[in-house]
């Protein structure tokens, strides 16, 4: 894909130039499949100047912190010639799921990115890797690097110590390596249950990074798989499985975000013991780290998102509500809104929280320039033009869209009974009200001006229609649009002509800036409003084919529902209001 406009420097674009000026990755071989350092060594000079990874776990639904990541990854890779790979760490088997994986290649795509360079799809698991990473257990074992413990996870959490005092040895750290290396045996055959032990790195208990106190390298799980079934019941910890990925598939800058820095001295410390055996080739990855996506307003755990599809506080992980990649697609946002949001975030190693109304804003510049205009009635009061003669139809027309005169114009009638905005009408209207009131003179948008002569109520005292006379010489566009003066114009359609829709109107699923803060619940920060459903009109003409994206003249961005709207029955979805309301 191309980018949406020229790159911005950052410290991570400094890297990288850096790092091709200085030749350091230019003579390093590339294998397919990925490979050892074997079979790299056989394998052509890599083509491409740089490797990136978007390495997710297939265990829920992206969200908008990770568009972060894979605009970052990918946009790397575009701009240095370079290619990015699909990755996924799958080595947790209870939570991970093919429903997952698919969801998330969907959402790539559907940003815009794509993982195939010269006839080469360069998607990956974790688990195609799951038997050299075990032989490299096997190596690290043998070479004194590693022991199988048989502590408890509550005796290794009890021994490892704090951020204040050095960890005590396990029992079983100074083991014989014949010893460890036949109970890892054993541990892959399924001889032994979950828990009884552990594959760990003998390192540092002493060390000031409590990551580098004999992290454990491979757990027991008798688990089924989503890709390899039964076929293992010992599974390796996400920080041993992912440095030796990377180094498999030749990732020349391996970019985290900052919860990671803590783990850089492990990374390290696996990739340079295998290339000390031999296993892996030289150069080797590098990880850097950047501030992730904080945004105001919505909570991005998973295991929170996940909650509140499960409970059902939302409807499914595509729920226009939630900050899921695929909610915010059916809520209306477009890969160029995202790919904009995450462009004016910048790069940078400070944390920091975005107010939602950023992310809101870039919607607006996105849409603005191409999406066609309509007029919508959300909350509609009957107009009445009565010396508009009954039975007359009169053509109007409007621009498609006024950035854009080539897209023409459309077409909407004007007749005598209309629908309005029952916002537009006030019987008695506070100041600098320029709309609709007895005596008060307004434009149709794009038809005649009106005079307000009066309104119809029911028993209860709620206004059921708005009587108004309109002026004949006064139609826009014509030489007298301009004989009368007024301060307002309304939106219109009419009654005999207007589409019928569902129209939902969603807000911010918290009310809250922050609602997971500390221990608070965030459940009880939810917005009861957060959904609102109304019967409106639509302009005639206007058809809601799944997915279709207006601008609402005075109210906002709305798109057609991909997943309810037909043409018996259009379900309209509002993706953003023209300004923020909560500001």
């Amino acid at each position: 894909m191309t980018t949406d406009s020229a790159p911005v420097s950052n410290f991570l674009r400094t890297i990288i130039d850096n790092d091709l000026k200085s030749g350091r990755y230019q003579d390093r071989h590339w294998a397919t499949p990925p490979g050892t350092a074997a079979a790299r060594r056989a394998g052509p000079i890599d083509p491409a100047r740089i490797r990136t990874r978007f390495p997710p776990e297939p265990n829920g639904y992206l969200h908008i912190g990770h568009a972060k990541s894979i605009c970052l990854n990918f946009g790397l890779a575009n701009d240095y010639q370079g290619i990015c790979h699909l990755r996924f760490d799958d080595t947790n088997p209870e939570k991970e799921e093919d429903e997952y994986v698919q969801a998330i290649i969907d959402m790539v795509r559907w940003l815009g990115f794509d993982w195939t360079h010269d006839g080469t799809e360069h998607q990956y698991f974790a688990s195609d890797y799951f038997e050299t990473l075990y032989q490299f257990a096997e190596a690290l074992v043998q070479a004194g690097h590693a022991y199988v413990d048989e502590q408890s996870a509550d005796e290794m959490r009890a021994t490892r110590g704090t951020l204040t005092e050095p960890g005590t040895h396990s029992p079983w750290r100074d083991r014989p390596v014949a010893e460890s290396l036949a109970l890892l045996r054993e541990m892959r055959a399924g001889k032994h249950p979950n828990g009884r032990m552990a594959l760990r790195a003998r390192i540092d208990m002493a060390s000031p990074n409590i990551n580098l106190r004999d992290p454990v390298l491979y757990r027991i799980r008798h688990a089924t798989h989503h890709r390899t079934g039964d076929a293992w019941c010992i599974y390796p910890m996400y920080t041993w499985a992912h440095p030796v990925e990377d180094a498999l598939e030749g990732i020349t800058h391996s970019i985290c975000t900052l919860e990671f820095e803590d783990q850089r001295p492990f990374y390290d410390w696996i990739l340079q013991r295998l290339a000390e055996l031999g296993q892996l080739a030289e150069p080797l990855p590098h990880q850097y780290e950047f501030a992730r996506l904080n945004l105001s307003y919505v909570v991005t755990s998973k295991r929170k998102l996940r909650q509140l599809v499960t409970e059902g506080h939302v409807n499914g992980w595509d729920d226009p509500r939630l900050p899921t990649l695929a909610g915010l697609r059916r809520r209306g946002y477009t890969p160029g809104a995202i790919r904009l949001f995450c462009e004016r975030l910048g790069v940078s190693k400070a944390d920091s929280r975005i107010d939602y109304s950023v992310l809101e804003q870039a919607l607006r510049d996105d849409l603005d320039p191409s999406a066609a205009r309509a007029v919508a009635v959300l909350d509609p009061v009957k107009l009445v033009i009565t010396n508009f003669p009954e039975g007359q139809v009169e053509p109007c027309s409007a621009p498609l869209n006024p950035h854009a005169p080539e897209a023409g114009q459309r077409q909407f009638p004007l007749t005598r009974e209309l629908w309005i905005e029952r916002d537009d009408f006030r019987e008695e209207p506070p100041k600098k009200y320029f709309r609709l009131f007895p005596g008060n003179l307004v434009r149709l948008k794009y038809g005649y001006v009106v005079r307000c002569t009066g309104c119809v109520k029911n028993e209860a005292g709620a206004v059921t229609e708005v009587h108004c006379e309109y002026l004949p010489d006064t139609r826009s566009g014509t030489p007298g649009a301009d004989s009368v003066k007024v301060k307002g114009a309304i939106t219109w359609v009419s009654v005999a002509h207007a589409v019928a829709a569902e129209v939902r109107l969603y807000d911010r699923l918290f009310r809250e800036a922050h609602p997971d803060r500390g221990d608070q619940d965030f459940l009880q920060a939810l917005n009861p409003d957060s959904c609102h459903v109304v019967q409106a009109w639509l302009e005639p003409g206007t058809q809601a084919v799944p997915g279709t994206t207006w601008q609402f003249e005075r109210l906002g961005y709305f798109v057609a529902d991909r997943e309810d709207s037909s043409a018996d029955h259009p379900v309209i979805n509002r993706a953003v209001t023209l300004r923020d309301t909560w500001a």
